[in-house]
């Protein structure tokens, strides 16, 4: 080992340790004033961003809770929020143990995990024909209802 100027190291400690949060505040601003004016969506995912410990926690924090949320079980669960702001929704995803494997923060009029894939919905109509033609099977066609 030499006997040169000590090894120094930068430890932060505190609640701002990489001041990501305002950019990252600012980001969803523009990006949600680009929905606005162009219809263009955007993705941030706050798993890829260097964010220290509590910082995801204040940015959601920030956002706030809006009217809708959604859960969705496939391929393991997820959960859709909207925040306070309209066009800004917070999609988190979680393994088996409800351990989080994926957060994102999406400006969009509707995430795309919400919306039904066209081969899905024409899957739909077909299964609804279905049911409606079989007469002892639905609420439509019982005898019940004939009366």
């Amino acid at each position: 080992m030499s006997s040169g100027a000590p090894t120094t190291f930068n430890i932060q400690i505190g609640d701002e340790l990489t001041w990501n949060v305002g950019p990252l505040l600012h980001e969803i601003r523009h990006a949600l004033q680009e929905l606005t004016d162009s219809g263009k969506t955007g993705i941030i995912d706050l798993r890829s961003i260097p964010l220290a410990p509590g910082e995801e926690d204040k940015i959601i924090e920030a956002l706030g809770e809006g009217e809708v949320q959604a859960r969705i079980d496939a391929l393991g669960p997820s959960e859709i929020c909207e925040t306070r702001y309209p066009g800004v929704w917070l999609v988190t995803h979680y393994n088996e143990e409800r351990e989080i494997i994926g957060r994102f923060i999406e400006i969009t009029d509707m995430p795309e995990i919400l919306r039904s894939q066209a081969d899905e919905i024409r899957q739909s109509s077909a299964r609804l024909a279905d049911y409606l033609e079989r007469p002892g099977d639905n609420p439509a066609t019982s005898e019940e209802n004939a009366s």
